[in-house]
């Protein structure tokens, strides 16, 4: 199983007035650590577009354990939690500099064409990037 990960320097503007980010700033992070995660698997979402796949979010669960703060750098850790050929699940773990788990979440995707925004079968669209999602996913 892969895990990838990336570091994130908590902003300013990521956070509230108590300096403690903001609960929907973790989306983003996590977007970070999906895109990390495609590019480390040898493809990138933009080049996936442009061949007139978008993969569009149907699910999020996320579970808030402790504030990440202003200043801070934490870790976002991605995985691929589950995968079926059409549908991806990313599970996330985000962890300040401290050690301490942030935020535990998964987010689940389905791969559909951008023309018609159709589910598509990614093992018969894309046999590369069904190869490589088999490859990585959680055992």
């Amino acid at each position: 199983m892969l895990i990838s990960i990336a570091e994130i320097e908590v902003r300013y503007a990521e956070t509230d007035q108590m300096g403690v980010v903001y609960h929907a700033n973790y989306l983003v992070w996590c977007e970070i650590g999906r895109t990390k995660i495609i590019e480390e698997m040898g493809f990138k979402y933009a080049e996936m577009e442009q061949d007139g796949i978008m993969s569009p979010v149907v699910n999020v669960q996320f579970s808030y354990k402790y504030p990440a703060k202003y200043g801070e750098t934490v870790v976002v850790r991605t995985w691929v939690e589950a995968y079926n050929s059409v549908k991806v699940t990313y599970g996330y773990e985000i962890v300040n500099q401290e050690g301490k788990v942030c935020v535990t979440g998964t987010s689940e995707h389905v791969c559909v064409m951008k023309n018609s925004f159709r589910p598509i079968s990614i093992k018969r669209k894309f046999p590369r990037l069904h190869e490589a999602y088999e490859k990585v996913k959680k055992k």
